[in-house]
């Protein structure tokens, strides 16, 4: 079936509290969402994140650069569509995600599949994600990790700053005042070798799953040594966007982990790719997202569904934070469990 309309919006939902990291700071979850409809009148929705810090685009950015190709996917099917999209380099990573998210659930709908069997998903059974506690002060940050943890979160991930000594106290503390806890440390590039070797050094009494992303993404040489010295698992995140930078990173044993999120990769196809890669090099995975929209949400844990020997770890926590529930997810949050409740 041939594509006959593609348009696009802006929509924004709001969080519960602020989300602070060591980039940045919202109160919403902004994104565009993207419609593809066939000549059949089946839709296909997909969804970007305006994510400036990580991704270089903004709302605008989307907009327009969905705009400026979207006439090039007009009268071809999902497949050609989806082979073109990917040869085209003037667009960013999460405007192309949109598209590539939109042309898949299109895919599936023709191919009358829910995206759990599309990929080929045989356990349906509960998925885990961790929830973000983000970056304050330790008193608050202690408060929120208790809170959430008595919401049924077993897997926190701990946004950390330039701060490490910050850092060094929270992770304590909350290690010391939720022993069950699992703890995902999550630095966002703010640290250099030596911020991240004093922190590993005061850890050396806990269990921590790991440390995500200790220094700026293109100091792979610290990022190696850190993983060298660690006896904390490292995880590359914005040091890995493409299939290529996880082989660069990967093959140079700069990290023991990598963090797949469409909106870095351009979608579901490319995070494909990556997972693929992984699962040949018996390499565990992380499957994250930016703040981003119930559809995103929904195509990503679809995958999850089918690739559980890969992914360790589930980063996928946006409707936890979002102010009101969402009607349009596939799944239902439960504490850290996620149940899939729509199979069509």
């Amino acid at each position: 079936m041939k594509i006959t309309k593609i348009s696009a919006e802006v929509k924004k939902i709001a969080l519960k509290t602020p989300f602070k990291t060591a980039l940045r700071e919202t109160s919403n979850v902004e994104f565009v969402r993207v419609y593809v409809e066939d000549e059949n009148g089946h839709i296909g929705i997909g969804e970007a994140s305006a994510t400036k810090a990580i991704t270089g685009e903004d709302i605008e950015t989307i907009l327009g650069s969905i705009g400026s190709v979207k006439e090039l996917f007009l009268h071809l099917t999902c497949s050609e569509a989806l082979d073109k999209l990917h040869t085209i380099s003037e667009i960013g990573s999460s405007a192309k995600a949109s598209l590539d998210i939109a042309f898949v659930h299109l895919l599936a709908q023709e191919q009358k599949k829910a995206l759990y069997e599309y990929f080929a998903a045989k356990d349906l059974t509960f998925l885990k994600t961790d929830v973000t506690v983000s970056l304050n002060s330790a008193e608050e940050m202690l408060c929120d990790s208790k809170k959430a943890y008595s919401n049924k979160m077993e897997m926190l991930k701990v946004k950390v700053g330039s701060d490490v000594l910050h850092a060094i106290d929270i992770v304590r503390k909350i290690a010391k005042e939720l022993p069950s806890v699992e703890i995902l440390v999550d630095a966002n590039q703010a640290w250099n070798l030596e911020k991240a070797t004093l922190f590993i050094n005061n850890m050396l009494d806990l269990k921590i799953e790991l440390i995500e992303q200790p220094v700026i993404a293109s100091d792979l040489e610290s990022l190696k040594k850190i993983t060298e010295l660690s006896h904390i698992p490292i995880l590359a995140d914005e040091a890995v966007f493409t299939l290529e930078d996880a082989k660069k990173v990967l093959e140079s044993k700069s990290a023991d982990m990598i963090n797949i999120k469409f909106m870095k990769c351009g979608g579901v196809t490319k995070a494909i790719e990556i997972l693929e890669y992984a699962r040949q090099s018996g390499v565990k995975c992380m499957l994250g997202s930016m703040l981003e929209g119930p559809y995103s949400i929904n195509m990503a844990l679809h995958l999850a569904l089918a690739y559980r020997d890969v992914i360790k770890y589930i980063d996928l926590d946006s409707p936890l934070l979002y102010k009101e529930p969402s009607n349009e997810l596939d799944f239902e949050f439960n504490g850290c469990k996620i149940i899939l409740i729509k199979k069509y």
